[in-house]
This record gives structure tokens, C-alpha cells and sequence, in this order.
């Protein structure tokens, strides 16, 4: 006797699917077990209370419900296999064309021939007469039992072949509900969140939420099952998240920072030049708060370009430095790194803090002092690129880990800096991409988030504004006196040679058109991309800094690179082809200094509509929270955050952009319970650990820093 169905049982012994059919569902759909197709969710549903008589269907885009008799069915040969013409009748004696160009022998074996029948799909006209290509075909009885509301699934082509339509995976669903209920009942499919938030959220159980959305009786029992998938979803992830975060941080020792000492007493009072915002201040205290309670910090910090995270970074390295501890920071590019050296030797000055510098191109010789004074403590704070990982770089006391732009950095790279002190060191991520707050509970949803929220004093607002190609002698007018003010200006361009696919201004044909505008020797241009030599780019990079080129033609690498206070004009060429944090990152790259800044966006005269809205933000505002909200909303959170293929927000319900109420609802209820029950040890919370463990299992663990 065959073992009953349940949510495990492989899809393939669900009647009517097979070894075929179940490769097809696994390979296109990820479909693999009976319960995968159980959250195989509709995406839309279709109204189908209404009929009409073949004599009212008129060709178009509405799709039509009819109701009559198959009298007769055809099978054309083609020079390409064969197409299925039936002849349809309704009870008015009006007859409509079938007709079928794909899955003909699946069609065949399934159509209810001299039976009554509904037909429901799109009129349309070939020839003078009218015909309904592909449409659904179901028995008089399937239609009464169905609901009012029909529900449609995502299929493919090939599925579609095989009979598994929108309108096959409906009815193989309705097969699968029909079996478990035979076989356990009412409930036939086990509960997973206990009874007490049930009843708090007034939420029904997971069998009738599925129910509520595969056969949904009218449109708020749709709703509440679908919110209660979505609140489940949301709840898991957030327990995991959270439980995750206090492991490392509440119940994870860290190096206790116990006092504010000399080195961050005397910086403060006699080095840092002008008021720290109230943003900054309030981040610090954070920080301190974080380092001197003897647990472990795990803190993302975000903030605008030019908010001031650098200064927040030394201050924290010299809290570890006056406890007796190392720091490091590392950068995502060498350039990168260089900066923050060179900035905090003349932000330091005579303060007894020994700073060194390890990137790639250090010479070995120059390497071996480094290293020497890392193992014997001597070197208080170290600032480098990728090859602080290395395993010759073994630190006396390393107490805090600072990571710029962290999102360059792989969690295997990380936890390589982890392992490179006795009690792992407190970490500080710090980024200049402002992350939406659901994204920030997601993506991020296991660390402590600061945000610097104000710009320093003194910083003028950067005037954003809009041109087309038919304005471009303005804008090199424009150029032309900024430079001749002794400013400098950045020109980027989004592709780094002609492409055949897309017409798009390119680097290499605007670096030309530049040069010719701008000649030498009264212009000076520097050209940078990412298919130069390393050091090749460095050097191109440095001349822009020191001032001895005054305009930059490149494509993103600047996005995270020099810091050029005079640089007060950035042009981006091709501006619809960015997405919003992108063309706010590089905005952020003028605005430096004290001179008035301009961002000019450049762009064909014909836009589409996201790309119109995207280039509007821009000009309406230099929020990059607001910004991240619009590119979140007009991208999603996967093209956001370049997560598509690593499962981190693999949601199969839930909709961080239309859902962010019910993940903060979810987030707050995460809390409350693990404050109370830590480890889901109680009885009464079996099924939401057991739902966390399933959870942990099934997803990389994508979500630790440290």
C-alpha cells in the first residue's frame, strides 16, 4: 500500500504528474514536494461569474467565458507538427473556432468532446473570422466546484506542453488539497505558528490560509489567508534574524572598552577642527555604549557620502587604542585606503598613535616593520585593503574591526579578520548607500543600525539638474567657466566601448568629443575605467587629486575613490541608464568643499516612465534615504541589493515594498518572544523553533558580518 501524501512527499507520486512532469516542475519552477506546490501561490485572480454568447464576442484583449458543447475536433498536419481545430457551440446554435498550435496531443487526450463545457481565453481574428486560440477548457461540473474567483499561477512554456498551464497547476493543487484532506482531515497540513498568536492576530491556521488563496470564496478571505502566509514568512525570518543578532552581540563576548582615555580625550578636544553634528554624537555614544559593556558589537553604520563615518571610525579606533587594543580598517580599494591614511596622519598629528598602511603594492621590505609592529603591539591602528587577511598579518590585541563600504567584501573575507584576535573584535560596517528600513531588517536584520542623518555645517546643498543632448553646448559652456574658476569636473559615462545592443553615449567616443571641446594645452583630461592596469588608474586618479588634470572622464570606478574637495561638477552621461543609488553615490563625489557643487544629468530627449521618475528624484531631492525608498519601489529589493541569486530574500508571500507595516508588525512580536524565551526552549513555542531550525537549514548563512 502506497504511503499517504504530505508536504514532503515528492511531487512526482501526486496523481496526474509523473517522472516527466516533475523533472519540468523542479527545473522550471523549483517545484520539488507536494508542499512546494502547496505555496506555488496564484499570482492573480480572475473574475469568472460572468458568461457570454459566441454571438457578443468581439476580437481583443478582455478574455471571455463561454458555455456550450465541443461538437468536433480536427487535427491538422503542418509542415511543423500539427494543430487541433474544434468546433464549439453554445446553447444559442453560434459556433466559435478552437484552435491549437502547442501540447496537441495533451489537448486531445483532455478535451471533453460532445460534453458541456466552459471555455475561457481572448477572441481574436484571423481572416474575417473570429476564433479563440489556446483557451482553458473545463467540464460544466469543474467550473461549478471552482471559485468564483479564478486563480492564475506562473507557468512556462514548456510546462504549458505538458499540460501544467495556470489552469493544470490549479487543478493539480485542487488534486493534492483533495488527497491530504482524505487522508488527515480537516487539518491536513501540520500547523506551524502556535495558537495563542492565531487567535492575537485573529489569523486562521495554515490550512485554510492555503485554501483562502487557492480557492479563495470572495476577496477578503483571500486577503486574510494571504496576510496570514505573509505575517508567518516575515515572523520566521525576523526570529532568526533577531536570535541570530543576540547570540552575537547580547550573549557574545566582546573586548571591553572600560574608559575614554587620553589619545580620544586630546584628538577631541585639540585635533578635530570643527563641531561634530548631533548625528555624529549621538552615533558615538552608540559606539561606546556598544564597546564597554562587555558584549559584542556588531553595528552597521550608515551615512551619506561626506556625513562624516571616517570621523566616527577614528574616534572608535582611539576608544580601542586608550583600552589597549589595535584597530583596523579596511577599504575596498587601495586608492581608497591611501586616503584614509594619508587624512588621519594629518588628522593625528603629534599624537602618539603609530598608523600603518598595508595594501598590495607594499614592498615586502616595507612590509616586514608593519608586521613586526602588528605581532608586538606597536602599531596602534591599521588601515588597509584586502591584504590585511593575509596570514602573515597576525595583530598583538586586535579589539576593533572597522569594514568601508562593506558590501565589497565577501562573509568568508570577514571572517578571516574574525579569526585574527583571542576574543573576536568588535566590527563597525559602514556605508555610504543608504539601505530602506525593511531592507535594513532583512539584509541587515541581525546588526545594530546607526545613521548619520546631517551633513556638516557649512556644506551647500548641490544643485541637481536635468539636459538633453539638444543642451550640450550649454553644459560645456558651463564646464568651461567652472574650470576657468579653477574648479574641476568629473564626466561619466556608463559603457566603456560601443555596444551594438544599445545606443548609449560610450567612454572611449566621448573621451574624443572632449578633447576636441576642451583641446590641450589648455585643458588637461585624465581618463579612467575599469579595464585599466591598477596602477595605471592610481596614477590617473592622483593627478585629478593633486590638481593636475582638470577634468575626469570615466565610467563608475569613481563611485568609491578620491576625495577631490575642488572637484565641484559632475556630469553623467546617459543618466537613465543608472539606477538611483548609483547616480546618488556618484553625485556624492562633488559637494566636497566650500564652492557652490552641480550634478548635470545628461540624457536622450525620449524617456520611459521609471526612468523619467528616477531622474526627477534625483533633481527633487538629496535624501538618499528618500531615494533608496523610490529606487526600492521602481527596482525591488533583489535588483537592490544584488541579492537575486543568493536566497537572501528568497520570499515566496511577502512583499518588502508593499508589505513593510506587516515586517515591522513581525519584527516587533520576533523581539517580544526571544526576550522572553531567548532559545524558543518553551514548550509553547516547539513550533516556532522547529520553524526557525527548517529556516537556518535551508538558507547560506548570508547574514553574518563577523
Amino acid at each position: 500500500m502506497p504511503e499517504p501524501l504530505s508536504a514532503a512527499t515528492p511531487i512526482e507520486f501526486l496523481k496526474g504528474i509523473g517522472p516527466k512532469r516533475a523533472e519540468a516542475l523542479a527545473e522550471d519552477l523549483g517545484i520539488r514536494t507536494c508542499g512546494d506546490l502547496l505555496f506555488h501561490l496564484p499570482f492573480r485572480y480572475e473574475d469568472r461569474t460572468k458568461f457570454h454568447r459566441v454571438s457578443e464576442a468581439v476580437a481583443g484583449p478582455v478574455q471571455l467565458q463561454l458555455q456550450g458543447v465541443i461538437r468536433s475536433i480536427n487535427e491538422v498536419k503542418q509542415k511543423r507538427g500539427s494543430r487541433l481545430e474544434a468546433e464549439f457551440v453554445d446553447a444559442h446554435g453560434d459556433t466559435m473556432p478552437l484552435v491549437w498550435f502547442k501540447g496537441v496531443k495533451w489537448v486531445v487526450r483532455n478535451l471533453p468532446v460532445g460534453k458541456p463545457c466552459v471555455v475561457w481565453g481572448r477572441v481574436s481574428e484571423f481572416k474575417g473570422a473570429r476564433n479563440m486560440a489556446h483557451p482553458e477548457v473545463m467540464t460544466v461540473q469543474d467550473a461549478k466546484s471552482a471559485s468564483a474567483l479564478h486563480p492564475v499561477y506562473g507557468s512556462t512554456e514548456r510546462l504549458g506542453r505538458f499540460g501544467l498551464h495556470s489552469n493544470g497547476l490549479g487543478q493539480a493543487v485542487k488534486r493534492l488539497i483533495g488527497q491530504l484532506r482524505d487522508a488527515c482531515g480537516p487539518s491536513w497540513i501540520e500547523e506551524t505558528l502556535p495558537g495563542e498568536i492565531l487567535k492575537l492576530r485573529g489569523m486562521p491556521g495554515l490550512a485554510s490560509a492555503l485554501e483562502h488563496v487557492h480557492r479563495p470564496a470572495d476577496v477578503n478571505a483571500e486577503r486574510l489567508g494571504r496576510f496570514r502566509l505573509k505575517f508567518e514568512e516575515f515572523l520566521f525570518l525576523q526570529l532568526l534574524l533577531v536570535q541570530h543578532r543576540n547570540r552575537q552581540t547580547v550573549h557574545q563576548p566582546g573586548p571591553i572598552f572600560s574608559k575614554v582615555g587620553e589619545m580620544f580625550n586630546r584628538f577631541y578636544a585639540e585635533r578635530i577642527p570643527f563641531e561634530l553634528t548631533g548625528a555624529q554624537k549621538r552615533v558615538v555614544r552608540e559606539i561606546r555604549e556598544d564597546t564597554r559593556n562587555g558584549q559584542h558589537m556588531n553595528r552597521l553604520l550608515q551615512g551619506d557620502v561626506g556625513s562624516g563615518k571616517t570621523m566616527v571610525a577614528l574616534l572608535t579606533a582611539l576608544m580601542a587604542v586608550d583600552n589597549g587594543y589595535q584597530a583596523c580598517i579596511m577599504a575596498p580599494t587601495e586608492i581608497l585606503a591611501q586616503q584614509h591614511h594619508a587624512g588621519f596622519l594629518e588628522m593625528l598629528g603629534d599624537l602618539p598613535v603609530k598608523v600603518a598602511l598595508l595594501t598590495g603594492s607594499v614592498k615586502k621590505a616595507d612590509r616586514k616593520p608593519i608586521l613586526a609592529g602588528l605581532a608586538d603591539g606597536t602599531v596602534h591602528l591599521l588601515i588597509g585593503t584586502h591584504a590585511v587577511l593575509e596570514p602573515a598579518v597576525v595583530f598583538h590585541q586586535l579589539g576593533l574591526v572597522v569594514i568601508d563600504e562593506q558590501h565589497r567584501f565577501g562573509v568568508a573575507q570577514r571572517a578571516r579578520l574574525w579569526a585574527k584576535a583571542t576574543i573576536p573584535p568588535h566590527i563597525l560596517v559602514m556605508t555610504a548607500t543608504p539601505i530602506p528600513r525593511t531592507l535594513s531588517m532583512t539584509v541587515y536584520g541581525d546588526l545594530d543600525v546607526s545613521v548619520i542623518d546631517e551633513l556638516p555645517p557649512g556644506r551647500k546643498p548641490i544643485r541637481t539638474v536635468h539636459r538633453t543632448d539638444a543642451q550640450r553646448l550649454g553644459v560645456f559652456g558651463f564646464i568651461r567657466d567652472q574650470v576657468a574658476e579653477g574648479r574641476q569636473v568629473y564626466v561619466v559615462y556608463p559603457l566603456i566601448e560601443e555596444s551594438a545592443q544599445l545606443d548609449y553615449k560610450d567612454l572611449m567616443d566621448g573621451y574624443e568629443s572632449l578633447t576636441r571641446h576642451f583641446p590641450p594645452p589648455e585643458y588637461r583630461l585624465s581618463i579612467v575605467h575599469g579595464r585599466m592596469k591598477a596602477e595605471d588608474k592610481d596614477v590617473e586618479m592622483r593627478r585629478f587629486a593633486d590638481g593636475v588634470t582638470q577634468i575626469m572622464v570615466a565610467t563608475t570606478v569613481i563611485e568609491v575613490g578620491v576625495n577631490v574637495p575642488n572637484a565641484s561638477v559632475m556630469v553623467i552621461e546617459s543618466a537613465e541608464r543608472f539606477g538611483l543609488s548609483q547616480l546618488h553615490q556618484l553625485r556624492g563625489r562633488v559637494g566636497r568643499g566650500a564652492a557652490q557643487s552641480f550634478c548635470i544629468l545628461m540624457s536622450d530627449k525620449e524617456l520611459g516612465k521609471e526612468a523619467r521618475r528616477r531622474l526627477e528624484t534625483m533633481c527633487r531631492t538629496q535624501d538618499g534615504f528618500e531615494i533608496a525608498e523610490v529606487d526600492l519601489e521602481l527596482r525591488g529589493p533583489g535588483d537592490l541589493m544584488g541579492t537575486k541569486q543568493s536566497g537572501v530574500l528568497d520570499l515566496k508571500v511577502a512583499d518588502l515594498v508593499k508589505d513593510r507595516a506587516l515586517l515591522e508588525d513581525a519584527r516587533d512580536v520576533a523581539r517580544r518572544i526571544l526576550k522572553q524565551d531567548p532559545e524558543l526552549d518553551r514548550p509553547s513555542h516547539g513550533l516556532l523553533r522547529a520553524g526557525v531550525e527548517r529556516l537556518r537549514a535551508s538558507r547560506p548563512d548570508w547574514s553574518r558580518i563577523s
